[in-house]
């Protein structure tokens, strides 16, 4: 699975060669380690931060901590990111690849998803638009910056909520 992600990472450096941040959502860890690993093999002062949100973000605990946490789980519309804990076995190999992690609220992911369509005619799903949200807050530093929309599936009257301007339940 890492390795099939990494290609991913390759296509970023060969379109963007002076590429300095890549924002990925977080899930499970897979996509942000394999993209990590490819881009990181292209040049190693790449920084790749994690995106998460703040109704499930373990990894931004678990980094603070330095060990493995359990965070209070809630769902939401962004259903696509987001677990209880890090998985023990990619949390080593997350502390060895992610610069950060950014946390971003429910509104300012459907904030991001109406600014992606109305923008650029993407429709985004809550994990995808996270990465966007999280590059609207400004904190990854100087250079170029690849979010990484990771799906369309999102349920029609909460994408229809987020155009309006809400935060669907």
């Amino acid at each position: 699975m890492i390795c099939c992600v990494g290609t991913i990472g390759l296509e970023i450096v060969d379109c963007i060669p002076d590429i300095s941040n890549i924002i990925v959502p977080y899930g499970g860890g897979g996509l942000i380690c394999g993209i990590a690993i490819s881009a990181k093999a292209h040049n190693p002062n790449i920084k790749v931060y994690a995106c998460e949100v703040e109704t499930a973000c373990p990894l931004k605990a678990a980094l603070q901590a330095e060990e493995q946490v359990t965070f209070s789980f809630r769902t939401s519309f962004v259903d696509g990111i987001g677990v209880k804990s890090v998985l023990p076995e990619m949390l080593p190999l997350v502390k060895s690849l992610v610069t950060d992690s950014i946390v971003v609220s429910l509104q300012e992911v459907a904030d991001a998803v109406k600014l992606l369509s109305e923008m650029n005619h993407i429709r985004a799903e809550g994990a995808g638009a996270a990465t966007v949200a999280a590059a609207m807050k400004g904190v990854v530093g100087e250079g170029k910056t690849a979010c990484i929309i990771s799906g369309g599936n999102i349920d029609t009257d909460k994408y229809i909520q987020c155009l309006q301007g809400q935060v669907p339940a």
